[in-house]
């Protein structure tokens, strides 16, 4: 089953572009077999519904816009996106994502797998970096990513690059 790893948002608005941050670190620190995808998509939305109807499982990390504090994680499934549990949402991408899965639901072509991980954003000021509170979340919730995969039998390896640099 192809698994796709899609991380939205704005990167020039700090924390909104989370999802983004998101697939650098892991394309940085993991090696994934083929059966997995990692895309940035920025705040593409609805150009990318072919590569969420392509894959059997998807994981769409991004900043949220829900109850608690900055650098706090929610995971939200499929049902909960169609059955419209989802908190309000911060950009317009966001929204994009939530119609595209709608539509490939109705078309019958949604994946069986949905999983929403969000994150609450400390800063949407405009830059490329994430504030402090969510670059300390980056790997941390890579690493519990990466565990649900190796759980659910994919093999996930440490990069080659980082492991050349660690032992420099």
């Amino acid at each position: 089953m192809k698994t796709l790893i899609l991380g939205v948002g704005n990167e020039l608005l700090s924390d909104e572009g989370f999802g983004v941050h998101f697939i650098r670190h892991l394309r940085a620190h993991y090696s994934f077999p083929d059966t997995i995808e990692l895309l940035e998509a920025g705040t593409l939305g609805l150009m990318i519904a072919h590569k969420l109807e392509e894959a059997g499982r998807i994981y769409i990390v991004d900043a949220l816009a829900a109850p608690g504090a900055p650098g706090e994680c929610h995971r939200f499934t499929k049902e909960d996106f169609l059955l419209n549990r989802v908190p309000v949402k911060l950009s317009p991408h966001q929204v994009g994502v939530q119609e595209m899965l709608l539509v490939s639901e109705l078309r019958g072509r949604c994946p069986n797998e949905v999983h929403l991980v969000g994150v609450i954003p400390a800063s949407l000021s405009p830059g490329t970096e994430l504030s402090p509170v969510l670059q300390a979340c980056v790997s941390e919730l890579a690493r519990q990513l990466v565990d649900e995969l190796r759980a659910g039998g994919v093999r996930v390896a440490p990069s080659r690059k980082m492991d050349a640099l660690e032992a420099q």
